[in-house]
């Protein structure tokens, strides 16, 4: 029978630096502890930003999702047609979700030349949403009744996106009591929050609209800044990101110094816990429990309704070109697939900035961006990723990232150190030596 500490210390994944464009092989038994050294190095520079994508938030265990999954089981699982009803094992008709599409749904996108079979559209919801708010913009401006018949259609169709991710996004393992994703979150933030005080405080971008950074953040009473303003009518006020939290230090001299912890939250794409209203200049308001997910505030697409669907992603986004261009700025993404082209750009930008550093959490021989980005042989341009310690485990994924490849905590570091002397130097079994 195989020894299982020679198994794990075979196994091998990718640290792709110094501009190498071969495979970099890194073991399991010494490589993450020079990824720490690495990972930490970075963290002291000057600017540091997080971009945490859906596979963040994504934990696969025992064959069961117990977060949220990523955008193409997603948009598989919507856009399956046609959606009839299942039977339980006691044979009990089990009713279609109101989410659901239905025949005419799927004619109607085929006959604007959206076919939701092996299209972008069923690997990713977001691309599906700019379609239909850019077909909404058209039709609310036209005057032909036709049109006017066919923007019904399309409110319908959108109305269907967001319940489906709103049902995705409030029920599941996670909301059932199951801690794994919310415990990763929470060890994430336990460790970022190690950050020398003097330097300026870490920002947390991410194009998720559930709320585990939140949920995470308050339970450790990290205190945080994510561009709303108030208690009773929370209000985004882009302002807010320009506050800091710090404490005073002497009362006669007014010294003040940063609180340690302090994290600002950006998210890019919306929230599940955002909506708007007719409030003048501060419409979207921060609000859970939603009473109805109409109103959330999903997708920055391209077609913008109104000002209010404008201000707070242009706020957003220009929050992310400002933190990332700085001199000495490192950002590090994790579950994020390079999919979305203005985030892209954005980082495209700043890597024409001597000083900047991209560090990517991803499969190395992934295609697309990724396998362009490697392609330039940068040596600002880390690539962490390939197989994880375990079977079924991956180097890149968010929960490896945590465990194994974060800077440890003080108390982790001594906690691993006793853990250690416990296993080696105590005494092992049939050995009968005597003192």
């Amino acid at each position: 029978m195989a020894d299982p500490t020679e198994a794990t210390s075979s196994a091998q994944f990718e640290f792709v630096r110094h501009g190498d464009s071969a495979t970099s092989s890194a073991s399991w038994e010494r490589g993450p502890e020079q990824v720490r050294k690495a990972i930490g190095e970075a963290l002291n520079a000057r600017n540091v930003a997080f971009l945490l994508g859906a596979g963040c938030s994504s934990f696969v265990l025992d064959k069961q999702e117990r977060g949220i999954s990523t955008m193409g089981p997603l948009a598989q699982e919507f856009c399956k047609h046609p959606c009839a009803p299942d039977w339980g094992d006691d044979l009990n008709l089990i009713p279609t979700p109101d989410w659901a599409l239905d025949q005419a749904d799927i004619d109607f996108l085929e006959a604007v030349g959206a076919s939701l079979t092996d299209t972008e559209y069923s690997r990713n919801l977001e691309r599906l949403m700019e379609l239909l708010h850019s077909l909404r913009f058209i039709y609310e401006r036209s005057n032909k009744p036709k049109h006017a018949e066919n923007g019904a259609k399309v409110e319908a169709i959108i109305k269907k996106v967001q319940d489906f991710l709103w049902d995705r996004c409030t029920n599941g393992a996670f909301a059932n009591g199951d801690p794994t994703v919310l415990d990763l979150y929470e060890t994430f933030y336990r460790k970022l929050v190690l950050r020398d005080r003097s330097l300026p405080r870490p920002w947390v971008f991410t194009t998720n609209y559930d709320l585990f950074n939140e949920r995470a953040m308050d339970r450790l009473g990290l205190p945080y800044a994510n561009g709303f303003s108030g208690v009773v009518e929370r209000r985004f006020n882009p302002a807010t990101f320009r506050y800091a939290l710090a404490e005073q230090l002497d009362l006669t001299n007014r010294k003040w110094s940063a609180v340690d912890g302090f994290v600002y939250l950006c998210k890019l794409h919306g929230s599940i816990s955002w909506t708007e209203d007719d409030h003048g200049l501060f419409p979207v308001r921060e609000l859970w429990p939603q009473d109805e997910p109409t109103k959330v505030m999903i997708y920055p697409t391209p077609a913008k309704q109104n000002s209010s669907l404008g201000s707070p992603y242009a706020d957003l986004f220009r929050e992310f070109q400002s933190r990332i261009v700085r001199e000495q700025s490192v950002l590090i993404t994790a579950g994020f697939a390079f999919g979305d082209e203005h985030l892209n750009h954005i980082i495209y930008q700043a890597l024409t900035i001597p000083t900047f550093r991209l560090i990517i959490f991803a499969d190395p021989a992934s295609g697309g961006e990724i396998e362009k980005l490697r392609k330039l042989n940068d040596p600002r341009i880390w690539i962490i990723g390939g197989d994880g310690p375990e079977e079924g485990t991956r180097a890149h994924y968010f929960s490896t990232i945590v465990e194994h490849f974060l800077p440890q905590r003080p108390l982790e570091r001594i906690d691993d150190a006793v853990k250690l002397v416990l296993e080696k130097m105590g005494p092992t079994k049939g050995d009968d030596s005597e003192l």
